[in-house]
């Protein structure tokens, strides 16, 4: 009997000495760890790897004296052209144009739309990494022109809102929607959301008609000249096939593409 009631109490404190061990396991770990979050000042790189340096903001928009509200051309003393691009379309698409663009050494401005760079967050500084311009096409891509003024408002600032939350910056330049120039009306909208100047062109490629990449290269040589401003499109495959022949004939002619700015410096 004596025995069995030691045996008892030596089972008792084995149990009261294990449930002592997982409290103090407990105590050590403290309440349940919140959820991973990246530092705010930094952003996050791929599994693995350290948080990246948060990225500086990019160019602001300039004003340039001596040149118009509305631009569509830059000095004809100097040979360069600004090939712009119409931000929409196919990612693949606009990258492939970027690469072969870059191939070339040659710059390019980018016009994004807002709808465009929510879909597709990343394009923001892969086209501002390879070292071209961005600016801003309003956020839906419908016909500017024919919009209240509260509604062409919110086009404006809805595509430069995104663009300073991606890259810090509203975009080097606004272009309109669905028309070749602004509206006085657009215009004065334009410049109160920041834009000095509204960017417009002398030379239409026609890619959005999908002409055939010949079509298209015969269209630009035929019309442009030193300080032109190109009109062309993400999103169409004539435009990525046609690329090549264009810079090949740029190249003859003794002209470099650069971005708008630059053109314009």
């Amino acid at each position: 009997m004596i025995e069995t009631d030691r045996r008892r109490a030596l089972r008792a404190g084995v149990g009261l000495l294990a449930a002592g061990a997982l409290t103090t396991g407990c105590a050590a770990t403290g309440p349940a760890p919140a959820p991973d979050r990246p530092p705010a000042s930094r952003s996050p790189g791929p599994p693995g790897e350290a948080p990246r340096p948060a990225l500086a903001a990019a160019p602001a928009p300039r004003s340039f004296p001596g040149h118009p509200a509305q631009l569509d051309h830059g000095p004809r003393t100097r040979p360069r052209v600004a090939l712009t691009f119409h931000g929409q379309g196919d990612p693949a698409i606009a990258k492939a144009l970027l690469t072969e663009a870059e191939k070339a050494g040659a710059k390019v401005t980018v016009l994004a739309v807002g709808t465009w760079l929510d879909a597709h967050p990343d394009l923001a500084r892969r086209i501002l990494d390879g070292g071209h311009d961005l600016g801003n096409h309003t956020h839906h891509h419908l016909d500017i022109n024919a919009m209240s003024e509260a509604e062409a408002t919110a086009e404006i600032t809805g595509c430069a809102d995104r663009l300073r939350r991606l890259t810090g910056s509203i975009g080097t330049w606004f272009r309109p929607s669905r028309t070749r120039t602004a509206t006085p009306l657009v215009e004065r909208l334009a410049r109160r959301a920041g834009y000095p100047h509204v960017l417009s062109y002398d030379v239409d490629s026609l890619d959005f008609t999908s002409p055939g990449a010949p079509a298209v290269t015969r269209k630009i040589a035929a019309e442009i000249r030193p300080g032109s401003v190109v009109s062309l499109h993400f999103g169409y495959a004539d435009t990525v096939a046609a690329l090549p022949a264009v810079l090949t004939e740029l190249e003859r002619r003794g002209l470099r593409a650069v971005t708008t700015t630059e053109l314009l410096t």
